[in-house]
């Protein structure tokens, strides 16, 4: 049997608790001589709770009572019964020790190291183990977890054994923690009820599918986040824009040829293109004087001097023989000044002309030159050009690679919602065959839950525990009919955890106890209190199990009062609101 023995420390303040098989009650007292202002919330009492869990490989949290700093160097122990793997754990047990420290939370000190795979190594020698370690130990020896890659998880499956109230353990009955999601809840207690785990899993995986698919959609409406996840629609555009531009790189890749000496070619057609406009500047230049050198010549005239005699004769003056030859002779030198002048310009005019036709001729020379260099160029290029259009293919094939896989993930996207509700469908039907096969399975533990329920309240309710397969997930529903009233909910608890444990304890998938803290009992009349105390007592015995409570002594004296004997069921040590009354011996 897979029992709970002692829970201790090395701290000589700590009150050992001793457990037994069957009920045991650890209760809190209240002293003559306390004061209205006493409690019994710092006792211990969930304290015990959280101490077994840490003890039973809890991972480390700031906020439970065991990382407090009066508590951090203290080792704490567990004794208890454990399995042998592959044995009956009904029959064959061996004592184990656990201690663990809040200083050093990574690692569990056990005696014998139960970890080891191979027998002969089992129950031999004390082994400080990591606690992920102990943990694989826990999930296979107490609920028979096979394989590293089960989906269930014995930290999970623990807490529905001790549930914890500052986690939220008591809100409801099918969750260990208020934030627990329902799918991974479902996985666990199907497992403790004989159900397929892989299907309810399932249910699991199309839940994370589902929810990140709505995550995809959203970020496909965001513009930063659209470029990244994108729509079919936008994509299918892009794509057809970006082959587009692929081909055409393609056909200039087929045709390109690389031309020897292609820079050298370059270079004499950008020199022949500066020498042809440099040629052409000198041609305006020259053009205009041209243009100036044909306009003097046409006013180039002889000086007319025969005014000057009709302006002596009007004077009354006779010019003589000397002075008319030396007007002749002045005329003479005039003309000869302006036919020289003529002639110059018209060789100047002359000079212009043919070196306009010569720069024309050139011109014509080496622009047929610069043709035929061009020509060549543009029928191929250099290996550079090659190697950048190749490089450019490569970036805008890449860019295309992309661009399909982004569009096939657009519309998986899109379809995958028509995908999850189809094997959600498919799921569904699956779970109702499955379960219709393990109508015995399922029989079984509504027939005890109701058992359970009509032992505390008679048959004036109608309790039942149902399994539903839905689309959603699996759905296991335990009820009694209320009136909303806490007392009521926290015995549904009570009778679902006790049908899981012994359902599970049956089969060998969960261990032989049991541990509820005083908060379920918390509004309970005292009628349900001293019925469920003594059906505990009763399915303890029966079943060959260990149910734990804690509670304040009014609430116990209220169930002795309705008929329930208590005293072969209180252990040691009685806790009490005193400050070295309490479980660890001291108040901080």
């Amino acid at each position: 049997m897979t029992m709970l023995r002692r829970l201790t420390s090395d701290d000589d303040r700590f009150r050992t608790i001793r457990f037994g098989p069957g009920l045991n009650i650890l209760v809190t007292e209240r002293t003559d001589t306390s004061a209205d202002t006493d409690s019994r919330n710092g006792a211990g009492k969930s304290s015990m709770v959280e101490l077994l869990h840490f003890l039973l490989g809890a991972r480390n949290e700031t906020r439970a009572i065991w990382a407090h700093k009066a508590l951090r160097w203290h080792v704490f122990k567990l004794e208890l019964d454990w399995p042998r793997p592959g044995s009956d754990q009904h029959n064959w047990a061996e004592p184990l020790v656990v201690r663990r420290q809040p200083a050093r939370p990574s690692n569990v000190r056990l005696d014998p190291d139960i970890t080891q795979t191979t027998t002969k190594a089992l129950f031999e020698h004390v082994a400080e183990v990591p606690l992920k370690d102990w943990q694989w130990a826990i999930e296979r020896d107490l609920y028979g977890v096979i394989g590293a890659g089960s989906e269930v998880s014995g930290r999970t499956l623990l807490s529905f054994a001790i549930r914890r109230t500052n986690s939220g353990g008591f809100l409801d009955p099918t969750k260990t923690f208020a934030q627990q999601s329902p799918h991974d809840a479902m996985v666990n207690l199907c497992h403790l009820f004989g159900l397929d785990v892989g299907l309810a899993a399932q249910y699991r995986l199309l839940s994370n599918q589902e929810a990140t698919r709505k995550k995809l959609v959203e970020a496909a409406k965001d513009p930063v986040w659209g470029k990244i996840v994108g729509r079919s629609a936008d994509l299918r555009g892009e794509i057809g824009a970006v082959e587009q531009r692929v081909s055409e790189l393609e056909r200039q890749i087929a045709g390109f040829q690389v031309v020897p000496e292609y820079e050298n070619i370059r270079r004499e057609a950008d020199e022949l293109d500066q020498r042809i406009r440099a040629l052409r500047s000198a041609d305006t230049i020259d053009r205009r004087n041209l243009q100036d050198m044909e306009q003097a010549v046409e006013e180039v005239t002889e000086p007319d001097d025969r005014y000057l005699e009709s302006a002596y004769k009007q004077l009354n003056l006779v010019l003589g023989h000397e002075v008319r030859r030396r007007f002749d002779d002045v005329r003479a030198f005039h003309e000869t000044v302006v036919r020289n002048r003529e002639k110059q310009l018209h060789e100047e005019i002359f000079r212009l002309r043919r070196l306009l036709e010569e720069r024309a001729r050139t011109r014509e020379q080496l622009g047929e030159r610069q043709a035929a260099l061009l020509r060549t160029l543009n029928s191929g290029g250099a290996l550079d050009a090659l190697n950048s259009l190749q490089y450019a293919l490569a970036r805008e094939q890449a860019h295309l690679e992309s661009l399909r896989h982004r569009f096939q993930a657009a519309q998986a996207l899109e379809a995958s919602r028509r995908e999850i509700e189809s094997k959600r469908l498919e799921l569904e039907q699956e779970m109702v065959t499955d379960l219709e096969e393990r109508d015995a399975i399922t029989y079984e533990a509504s027939s005890l839950f109701n058992k359970y329920a009509r032992q505390l309240y008679g048959d004036g309710k109608n309790p039942y525990l149902t399994f539903n397969p839905g689309k959603q997930r699996m759905q296991i529903e335990p009820r009694i009919e209320d009136d909303g009233s806490r007392g009521i909910h926290n015995m549904v608890i009570f009778c679902f955890d006790l049908t899981a444990a012994v359902i599970a304890h049956r089969a060998g998938r969960g261990p032989d106890f049991l541990v509820h803290d005083s908060h379920l009992y918390d509004g309970v009349d005292e009628r349900q209190v001293a019925r469920a105390l003594r059906l505990a007592a009763e399915v303890a015995e029966e079943e060959q199990m260990q149910y734990i409570a804690t509670m304040n002594s009014d609430d116990l004296n209220k169930a002795v009062s309705m008929g329930f004997d208590a005293d072969p069921y209180i252990i040691e040590p009685h806790l009490n609101d005193q400050p070295d009354g309490g479980l660890f011996g001291f108040r901080f």
